[in-house]
């Protein structure tokens, strides 16, 4: 089972599949790696290398009680492209990991880095403060909080089916897909679930924007009520010089599996273009 040490000895497990043109996959809130199940496999079979890793906290990587802020994520991130010598990799964010590609591009640069993906990403900013009255109010994150510590699994359950568009008139997710982010979300530590829930909803990445230097795609669904397009997808797109905005009608946050071959469609197009 392949892992990468970081600066502070946590041990990130990560795939890598396939050869080609590296993608790098960075999960969502409060999964793992392995939620990129049908991109993983459908673009290594198109000729490109993937690698999609746990964030330290989740999944199959170490879990220390600290380290769950964007500083340290980002150098995990580092550590993780400067130990496979990944160059001209497309680094892919999902919701929270589009806050990791945005820090790694201002602490690390673009030097090994071809081009960027922001999918139902958080980046630039998601809570509500006096200069951002656009953003989602800070009690909605304090609720979410409570529920954790209340009861973690239900909490889940419930948050899960939000995440993947319940409710919505084109809904078609089952209870197998439903129970297995579940299980996902359940590995990871409860420690980290919540800090990292604080970390994401709290970061300013509006300075980080100026850092996406390389071609980016933000990919954002116009149903997503976790975290909404407004105050985050259409204000990226805007932020970015040169970004290109793809928005899925009436998609919720969990498109990477609801609309999945539309999602790897354009992933493939995108980097091989």
């Amino acid at each position: 089972m392949p892992f990468i040490k970081t600066r502070d000895d946590v041990a990130i497990h990560y795939n890598d599949w396939g050869t080609g043109k590296p993608v790098v996959l960075i999960h969502g809130w409060p999964l793992s790696g392995a939620m990129w199940e049908y991109q993983s496999l459908f673009l290594a079979s198109k000729g490109l290398r993937v690698i999609a890793y746990d964030r330290r906290g989740f999944g199959e990587s170490g879990k220390p009680y600290t380290g769950y802020d964007y500083d340290t994520l980002a150098d995990d991130l580092a550590a993780l492209m400067e130990g496979l010598d990944l160059q001209g990799a497309t680094l892919v964010g999902f919701s929270m990991g589009g806050g990791e590609v945005a820090r790694y591009l201002a602490r690390h640069g673009a030097s090994r880095v071809a081009k960027a993906v922001l999918v139902s990403a958080v980046t630039p900013f998601m809570v509500k403060t006096p200069d951002h009255e656009d953003g989602v109010p800070r009690e909605t994150f304090d609720e979410m909080v409570q529920g954790l510590l209340a009861d973690r699994p239900n909490f889940l359950a419930t948050f899960g089916k939000k995440f993947f568009g319940a409710g919505l008139l084109n809904f078609t997710v089952t209870n197998e897909i439903l129970q297995w982010a579940q299980n996902l979300a359940l590995q990871a530590s409860p420690k980290a679930t919540l800090d990292c829930l604080r970390a994401f909803s709290e970061t300013d990445f509006r300075d980080d924007m100026r850092a996406f230097t390389v071609p980016t795609l933000v990919i954002h669904g116009d149903s997503d009520t976790t975290v909404p397009i407004d105050v985050s997808g259409r204000a990226a797109a805007r932020m970015i010089g040169g970004a290109r905005l793809i928005e899925y009608g009436g998609a919720p946050h969990g498109l990477f599996f609801t609309e999945k071959d539309r999602l790897n469609a354009d992933l493939l197009s995108f980097v091989n273009g």
